[in-house]
């Protein structure tokens, strides 16, 4: 199966979990807590069996870390090729009903992230990208609707000169990261959950995403893969390529942004 054909897959798989989850989302559901304090609801346990289900029909051999399935303690060998899931990113976003949260499916290669689709069902945005093709879209597929709504390809964008608009996380904003954006030339800081900042950056709403704290791959790789395909970039705090396939999927800090923007040092 070619790339193009397995990122249809996962736009389907991602399309099929959004539904399911609205489908909770705009009902009554209990929030329980995982063993490390974060909270779990039934949706995100019902998008990831959708997804893995798809996945190991169209891609048998390749081995997928989800995130459920590694705090119940299932943790797949991953080799050069390796699927990424998280079911539910902005968890919290969902239990606040804030309409933030996100459905996210990567794959990686040779350590860093190819393919990937980020799906905003209760925003009706979806976002896809091939990095090795150099193209990314986006479009408001509705999970109510059950044709494919018509994509559109996106590109980061060169900064206005008026300054940078910086995306940031609205649960996770640090002093470490206001140090940060203090040194930057910035006209507009937009507070959004999710994975959905790595897409504004690559649809050129936004210029840069710096995120000074802790996050898991599966937290990044999509939106990494979106904004890698169009034309952005993902890079540790000493500026080298953010990698993924680390032994305990921990990431360390990162700025995602534009290629096209010079960043002060974080130590500076």
């Amino acid at each position: 199966m070619s790339d193009s054909q397995l990122l249809e897959v996962m736009v389907s798989a991602a399309i099929e979990a959004g539904r399911v989850a609205c489908a909770i989302y705009r009902g009554d559901f209990k929030v329980e807590t995982k063993q490390d304090e974060s909270p779990v609801t039934a949706a995100d346990h019902a998008a990831e069996a959708i997804i893995l289900a798809r996945l190991a029909a169209a891609a048998p051999t390749i081995p997928v870390v989800a995130e459920e399935q590694v705090a119940a303690g299932q943790v797949p060998e991953t080799g050069r090729e390796f699927f990424l899931v998280d079911p539910l990113d902005g968890t919290k976003e969902f239990i606040q009903r804030r309409g933030d949260f996100t459905v996210n499916i990567a794959l990686v290669r040779e350590r860093a992230p190819v393919l990937g689709v980020v799906y905003a069902p209760a925003k009706s945005q979806l976002f896809g990208g091939d990095v090795g093709a150099h193209g990314a879209f986006r479009s408001d597929q509705s999970v109510d609707a059950e044709a494919r709504a018509s994509r559109s390809d996106i590109r980061v964008r060169t900064p206005p000169a008026v300054g940078l608009t910086v995306v940031a996380s609205r649960s996770h904003l640090n002093a470490e990261t206001d140090q940060y954006l203090r040194r930057l030339k910035t006209s507009t800081l937009v507070s959004v959950g999710s994975s959905l900042k790595f897409c504004l950056v690559a649809s050129g709403e936004a210029d840069v995403y710096p995120r000074l704290g802790p996050t898991m791959e599966w937290d990044t790789a999509a939106g990494h893969a979106v904004l890698a395909a169009a034309g952005g970039t993902v890079i540790n705090l000493d500026s080298t390529p953010f990698r993924y396939g680390k032994p305990d999927f921990r990431n360390p800090s990162f700025i995602a942004t534009s290629t096209l923007i010079v960043l002060p040092s974080v130590s500076a």
